[in-house]
């Protein structure tokens, strides 16, 4: 996209925020509010920004050649993401495990493929299933296990109001769901 559409899609963006703030009865001439619409909209583009990445760019082709069989473990990765549902944000730590067989993939390069996919409106559920197919596509691996806790402010601000819950999913895949052991021994690990 060239800088003069971005320029566009900002200040569209930044009118959208206007109305919404304005629909609340405040004034958009107060003095903390003028440049509010703004600010918003560059927030809500960088919390989005994940639709602007692609999988190719994320991975940078950082793959390398490994004999190790032995499982890889990332954990306590933070994370942030806006519900789908309400856009409000969710908050909390991934936990990623995989079994190489020939590659292994650069340590952050798990991060950054969380970020891709935690920076779009989301559920945790739709999350952790994408991030455990796409590093069980991308690194081959024997399996996958991904665990994702997080807090929801839409439990917590509004409904319920819930402080304390948090959610927990899991994907597993190849070995991590078809040999116990294995799966045992992830969440041993992430302990």
């Amino acid at each position: 996209m060239c800088d003069s559409n971005k320029v566009a899609e900002s200040t569209a963006t930044a009118d959208y925020f206007a109305k919404i703030i304005e629909s609340t009865g405040e004034d958009l001439q107060r003095p903390g509010l003028v440049d509010t619409p703004y600010r918003a909209a560059g927030a809500f583009e960088y919390l989005t920004s994940g639709y602007q990445q692609t999988l190719e760019e994320v991975v940078n082709d950082a793959l390398f050649p490994s004999d190790s069989n032995d499982m890889v473990i990332v954990q306590d990765i933070e994370l942030f993401s806006l519900c789908e549902h309400h856009m409000l944000p969710f908050i909390g730590k991934a936990h990623v495990g995989y079994i190489p067989t020939g590659k292994v993939l650069g340590l952050s390069k798990v991060a950054r493929i969380i970020d891709m996919y935690a920076r779009r409106l989301q559920i945790q559920e739709q999350l952790t299933t994408q991030v455990a197919k796409t590093i069980h596509e991308v690194t081959g691996a024997a399996g996958v296990g991904v665990i994702i806790e997080a807090k929801h402010l839409c439990m917590m601000m509004r409904g319920v109001e819930k402080q304390n819950s948090v959610m927990k999913t899991s994907a597993m895949l190849g070995t991590f769901r078809s040999n116990s052991s294995t799966r045992n021994e992830f969440l041993s690990l992430i302990k």
